[in-house]
């Protein structure tokens, strides 16, 4: 644990001082983190369930916020202490040069993870973090920013198991999670983050088509096209609580963005991506969203029953289904004639590509008829998912059902 001479010459320069990192994520999507992290020449010291840890400066975690896909929060670390209870969270925070790290004219809020047997309520820790950055305020300037729930400026992250306390600057604030295009989220959306992930985790090589059939409100194929035109979720926001951090310099964030619009690339001509949906309200919903992503003009989109979804012959690509798994939306005893006509609609009208069925319910993924070539783990809020891969020949290879 760094000691208190060691935390004060770190704050004084927070921005350019080396630091424990933690990209936080939905359970199962380190991996996919972990992937980015790395391409982004950054080497990750630990990754584990919901998260990857790395060293390095608040100044990276600008170009985390800007590159990273699949990521909720990026979290700096600034101090790690013992707290058997609240009043040793309150002793250490007020002692903290808080006043180094906020703005006094700015707006800050909490937020937390605690598990400590003292703690009933992590409202109370935060209520006591909060009260000890104001009071550490008054004290040393006699005044001190507003605070509140909101997360549009700076946010401070609170990590409190048993004895064990550490303290966060949250360089993101809203969470990643979310790409800022969907301004209509439509019926059961998939979050933009898992979207993204299932994707990367599927054999498509943005070199061929991409087929998305029971399109809802587009975020499968949004994502696509990002992905296609190397358009990172960096392009679609203009805020993030690293701007609202003392010292904080908005020519290292002009310089990333720079980069970020020089990196994007016009996808190849004979690359189509193609979505369609039975309901007219989604088609307009999905093309509302990718005119906002700004990659409208590289989906084809038509409304229409899925078996009738327009897949180019003799071609490759992936074939992406997120249909109803009996959640939160329809009856599974109803789904099981539309699983089966999945599968042969993938069997039928799909050979030479890769299929893909993303599911919460492995029982109806059974009337599908194929066998998947793997099944990939994935949680969508809490419920077990499996992404199916089929691969579907276009020579005469016999199909093996479930």
């Amino acid at each position: 644990m760094l000691n208190f001479t060691a935390l004060m010459s770190k704050i004084l320069n927070v921005f350019e001082s080396q630091g424990k990192i933690i990209i936080t994520c939905s359970n199962r999507l380190s991996g996919y983190i972990k992937m980015e992290v790395e391409a982004l020449g950054f080497l990750p010291t630990r990754v584990f369930k919901t998260g990857v840890e790395l060293q390095g400066k608040l100044r990276d975690c600008i170009k985390l916020n800007l590159h990273l896909r699949c990521a909720s929060q990026v979290l700096f670390s600034i101090s790690e202490f013992t707290a058997h209870n609240a009043d040793d969270l309150y002793s250490h925070a007020t002692a903290m040069p808080w006043e180094d790290i906020l703005l006094l004219d700015g707006y800050f809020s909490i937020t937390s993870n605690v598990s400590n047997e003292t703690i009933t309520n992590n409202l109370f820790a935060n209520v006591k973090l909060k009260d000890a950055i104001a009071d550490r305020f008054r004290t040393v300037l006699n005044q001190r920013p507003n605070s509140g729930a909101e997360h549009a400026a700076a946010v401070v992250h609170l990590y409190w198991k048993d004895e064990f306390a550490e303290i966060f600057i949250d360089t993101s604030g809203e969470t990643l999670s979310k790409h800022g295009y969907r301004k209509i989220p439509g019926k059961a959306p998939m979050l933009e983050s898992l979207a993204a992930a299932t994707i990367m985790a599927g054999q498509w090589d943005r070199n061929s088509n991409f087929i998305n059939p029971m399109c809802g409100s587009g975020t499968l194929a949004i994502e696509a096209a990002l992905q296609l035109c190397n358009k990172k979720p960096g392009l679609l926001r203009s805020n993030y609580a690293f701007m609202h951090i003392k010292n904080y310099n908005e020519q290292h964030y002009l310089q990333e963005y720079a980069l970020l619009e020089a990196e994007v690339v016009t996808p190849q001509a004979h690359v189509q991506i193609i979505a369609s949906d039975i309901s007219e309200d989604a088609i307009m919903i999905s093309k509302v969203n990718a005119e906002i992503a700004g990659v409208d003009e590289y989906i084809q989109f038509t409304c229409c029953d899925f078996e009738e979804t327009p897949v180019p012959e003799n071609e490759t690509g992936a074939v992406y289904f997120n249909p109803e798994y009996g959640d939160r939306l329809g009856v599974e005893q109803e789904l099981e004639a539309t699983y089966k006509r999945i599968g042969d609609f993938l069997k039928k009208k799909c050979k030479g590509y890769h299929g893909y069925i993303f599911t919460g319910n492995l029982e109806l993924a059974k009337k599908i008829g194929l066998k998947p070539k793997r099944r990939i783990e994935f949680y969508t809020s809490k419920i077990d998912c499996r992404l199916l891969e089929y691969e579907l020949y276009a020579g005469s290879k016999t199909v093996v059902n479930v």
